[in-house]
């Protein structure tokens, strides 16, 4: 073995010189080892930013007829589902949800899926049901998801018609594949 590494040593060392440049591909490219790395979030319910405090002694407000006013719910549940696995084990629950202000978020709750490389958020016109390859042909991206574990929010962008999406969408950009999806009815 050891005079024909001494009689090869060209051949030798460029085998091992493209075994290590295919070693880093694979580790830069598919990044497998994020499959053994757990990203947590836990973050809670948005709320509105908190308003000017009234002055001591100050009342709260009153119709004509001297009842307290009406006010609209802090947060109001717009449309929801539970995710289904596509490409990967995914579970949890997605809404889209609207404060008193008119911002909008889609919010990932319970949520649990794989972490992979280039895994970003979507809305889909395309049903949670149907083919994976369609997710992303109508879509808007709601940013990168922030971690395959735990409760999250996504700001909805006001232009943003939500009547027009039928999907939350979990989407592996690099590789063209459906994490999973959960339907917004």
């Amino acid at each position: 073995m050891r005079a024909f590494v001494a009689s090869h040593r060209l051949a030798v060392g460029s085998l091992g010189l493209l075994a290590v440049a295919l070693i880093a591909f694979v580790l830069l490219y598919f990044e497998p080892q994020t499959l053994f790395i757990d990203d947590r979030v836990d973050e809670p319910l948005p709320t509105i930013a908190a308003a000017e405090p009234s002055p001591s002694g100050a009342q709260a407000k009153t119709g004509k007829d001297g009842a307290p006013e009406k006010t609209e719910p802090a947060i109001k549940l717009l449309a929801g589902g539970s995710f289904q696995s596509y490409e990967h084990s995914t579970s949890g629950r997605a809404r889209t949800i609207r404060l008193a202000d008119s911002s909008r978020y889609l919010r990932l709750d319970r949520f649990e899926t794989s972490n992979g490389p280039d895994v970003r958020v979507y809305l889909s016109a395309a049903p949670a049901g149907g083919p994976g390859d369609a997710f992303d042909d109508d879509y808007v991206e709601l940013g990168q998801l922030k971690g395959n574990i735990g409760d999250q929010n996504y700001v909805i962008p006001p232009d943003v018609e939500l009547g027009h999406f039928q999907s939350a969408v979990i989407w592996c950009k690099r590789f063209s594949v459906a994490f999973g999806a959960a339907p917004l009815d």
